[in-house]
C-alpha cells in the first residue's frame, strides 16, 4: 500500500467535522474549567504549574523518542530561560536544548510559522551533536528517510518519508497551509482538529534528520495555543509517553491514507486526557495551599523537611506511599524518632496511614486522594 504522500489528492487531508463537535465542545468546556481553577492560585503556585507543566513536557518528548534526562537539569535551565532564580549549575547540551526550545514555544506561541524558527529549534535540540549532517536545516542525504524496528536481516519499515529533494517543496506548502489555517473559523471552531493535521501533517513529512517527533509535537502545541490566545500548558507528551505503543500505532495507520479521521479521534482523546492531568495538578497545589495552612504550624523540623519532599514528589507521590524508612533517609533521624514523628503526623490528620508492620506507609491527607 502507498504511503499517503504518494497519493494524487496528497497534501489534501479529508476529516468529517461533524464527528469531533462534541470532543471540540468537551475541551473548550473543560480550558474554561481550567481557566476558573487558575484564579485560585497565587503567583507562586501559578508559577509552579507553568514550571511543573514546561518541565514534564520536555522530560516526556524527549523520553518518547528513547532519551532520558534529568529533571533537575531541566528545571534550572527552564528557569533560567524564564528569569527565575536558579541553583547555576552547570546544564548539560540535550537538556539546555530541549529547555530552550520548550521556552521559544512558549514565548513565541502568537508568532505565524516559518523556516527559520523550525530551523532554531531543530538547533536547540541537537545542542552538542556531531552525528547529524544538517543542523537547522532540513535534511539532504539520498537514504531514504524511514522509521524502521527488527534486525538488520528483517527490517519491519514502519513509514518511509517523502525523499529529501521533495522536502523545501513540501515544507514551503506546509507552513504556508499553516498560517492560512491558523486564521480560519474552522481552526477557532475546531482547535483540536487543526492541532491533530499539524502533528500528522509534519510527521508525514519527516522534514529533519532527527527530532522530528519533538517539533511535530511543539508544532501541535503551538496551534492549540493559537486558537486559545495563550501558551497551552497541557500534559501532553506524559500522556502520549503513558501509552506510546498507542500514539506510534495510530501514527503508523494514518500513513496509508488521506482519510485521518481515525487519528483526530485518537488525538483529540489525547488531548482531553492531557487537560484532565492538568485539571488534577491545579486541584493538587489548591490542596497544598490548604494543607499548609492547616498544618505548618504544627510541623516540627523533621517533619517539615519529609513533608515537603513528599510534595515535590508532584501529583503521583512516591511510589508506593512513603516508608518509614524513607522517612528516617529524608530527615536523618532515628528509627524510634521516625516512628514518633508519624504516628504524631497521623494523629494530627496530615498524614493517612494504610498497610501493617513492613507493609505500612503514609500518604498526604488531601481531598484529591480521598
Amino acid at each position: 500500500m502507498p504511503w499517503n504522500w504518494k497519493k494524487k489528492g496528497w497534501p489534501h487531508f479529508e476529516y468529517d467535522l461533524t464527528r469531533f463537535a462534541s470532543l471540540e465542545k468537551k475541551y473548550l468546556r473543560n480550558s474554561g474549567l481550567l481557566d476558573g481553577s487558575l484564579k485560585h492560585l497565587d503567583s507562586q503556585e501559578d508559577e509552579s504549574l507553568k514550571l511543573e507543566l514546561l518541565i514534564d513536557e520536555a522530560l516526556y518528548t524527549s523520553e518518547i523518542e528513547g532519551e532520558i534526562l534529568n529533571s533537575d537539569s531541566l528545571k534550572s535551565s527552564i528557569r533560567k530561560h524564564l528569569g527565575l532564580k536558579t541553583d547555576m549549575k552547570r546544564v548539560p547540551p540535550a537538556e539546555e536544548g530541549i529547555a530552550d526550545m520548550m521556552v521559544s514555544l512558549y514565548k513565541t506561541y502568537e508568532k505565524p510559522l516559518t523556516h527559520e524558527m523550525m530551523f532554531e529549534w531543530h538547533k536547540m535540540l541537537t545542542l552538542g551533536r556531531r552525528d547529524l549532517i544538517d543542523i537547522g536545516a532540513y535534511r539532504t542525504h539520498e537514504d531514504s528517510m524511514q522509521v524502521v524496528s527488527g534486525s538488520i536481516n528483517k527490517p519491519k519499515v514502519h513509514f518511509e518519508a517523502p525523499p529529501s529533494e521533495r522536502v523545501p517543496k513540501e515544507m514551503e506548502e506546509f507552513v504556508g497551509w499553516f498560517n492560512r489555517m491558523s486564521t480560519s473559523e474552522e481552526a477557532s471552531l475546531y482547535p483540536l482538529v487543526f492541532s491533530g493535521i499539524t502533528h500528522l501533517y509534519f510527521e508525514n513529512i519527516h522534514p529533519f534528520e532527527d527530532g522530528n517527533g519533538r517539533i511535530g509535537r511543539a508544532l501541535s502545541i503551538k496551534a492549540i495555543s493559537q486558537q486559545m490566545g495563550k501558551p497551552a500548558l497541557l500534559a501532553f507528551s506524559k500522556v502520549i509517553q503513558q501509552n506510546k505503543k498507542d500514539y506510534y500505532e495510530a501514527l503508523n495507520k494514518n500513513s496509508f491514507d488521506l482519510d485521518i479521521n481515525p487519528w483526530l479521534e485518537y488525538y483529540a482523546q489525547t488531548v482531553l486526557q492531557a487537560q484532565e492531568y492538568t485539571q488534577k495538578l491545579i486541584d493538587f497545589l489548591i490542596e497544598k495551599t490548604k494543607f499548609y495552612q492547616k498544618f505548618d504550624k504544627h510541623l516540627n523540623e523533621r517533619q517539615a523537611k519529609v513533608i515537603d519532599r513528599v510534595f515535590r514528589e508532584g501529583l503521583e507521590g512516591f511510589k508506593g506511599g512513603l516508608s518509614a524508612a524513607n522517612y528516617i533517609r529524608i530527615a536523618q533521624t532515628t528509627a524510634s524518632t521516625a516512628t514518633r514523628d508519624l504516628q504524631s503526623l497521623v494523629e494530627m490528620g496530615a498524614l493517612k496511614r494504610t498497610g501493617e508492620r513492613k507493609a505500612t506507609r503514609y500518604y498526604l491527607s488531601l481531598e484529591i486522594n480521598k
